[in-house]
């Protein structure tokens, strides 16, 4: 059955990217989470998708310009009333502890390339031996390379915003063994090309009711949704089947 991957965590009533939103995508019934990093100055891993605090939080600037000690000053739940600290990698894997969620961690390393991100990362994922829970993906495809000759036990799957032709071949190649395509340039051949061939197909972001039972039809692997709950309540006419 298509696994249920919360965008930012549950970002249709949560704030973004903050432990409240992965709390409740959890406790929602979804399968995983996607979550996006940045580096700090001080070289924090933070989750955050924008290279830029102003979009999400009440701060300001580059989220690489500061130390991790001022971005946590800041509100990640900028229009909230409750007050949501800009959590770090390894708050949330520690929480990981507690559950059984996989998690695709993008690396947001395309447009500023934050040294020694992968490696960070990938410390990260083994100090709390969550290797076997996490998806390691990014529009940087060089990173996704160095990501899998790093860690060749951690799961590895390219985004992208283009139509690619067979794009399972592309995938095998760098030797990931997912691909994340933006919804819009995926068709239905190119879904099941891909998982006859063995590699995972997780389209994002899959918000619409007719989407989601297009994908559901098709036993895709996952889908990244901002809407977990709704999700779920789809998928579920589709448990029922005989």
């Amino acid at each position: 059955m298509t696994q249920i991957f919360a965008h930012r965590g549950y970002s249709a009533a949560f704030a973004e990217n903050t432990m409240s939103a992965f709390i409740a995508a959890e406790k929602a019934g979804a399968n995983g989470l996607e979550l996006d990093v940045q580096l700090t100055k001080d070289g924090e891993v933070v989750v955050i998708h924008d290279e830029k605090l102003d979009r999400t939080t009440t701060g300001k600037g580059y989220v690489k310009n500061l130390p991790f000690n001022e971005i946590r000053k800041f509100n990640a739940n900028k229009k909230g009333a409750n007050k949501e600290p800009i959590p770090s990698l390894i708050e949330v894997l520690e929480w990981m502890q507690t559950n059984q969620l996989v998690c695709n961690i993008e690396l947001k390393n395309n447009l500023i390339p934050y040294e020694g991100m992968e490696e960070k990362v990938i410390q990260l994922v083994r100090k709390y031996n969550l290797s076997n829970r996490i998806i390691i993906s990014s529009f940087n495809h060089y990173s996704i390379v160095l990501s899998y000759r790093l860690a060749p036990e951690i799961e590895t799957a390219p985004l992208f915003d283009e139509r690619i032709y067979m794009p399972w071949v592309y995938a095998q190649s760098i030797r990931a063994q997912g691909i994340h395509p933006k919804l819009a340039t995926i068709t239905d051949d190119i879904i099941i090309g891909a998982i006859e061939n063995g590699v995972a197909v997780r389209p994002y972001t899959v918000n619409k009711d007719a989407d989601m039972h297009r994908l559901y039809k098709l036993n895709c692997t996952s889908i990244i949704t901002d809407d977990p709950v709704k999700a779920l309540k789809i998928r579920k006419q589709y448990e029922k089947r005989p």
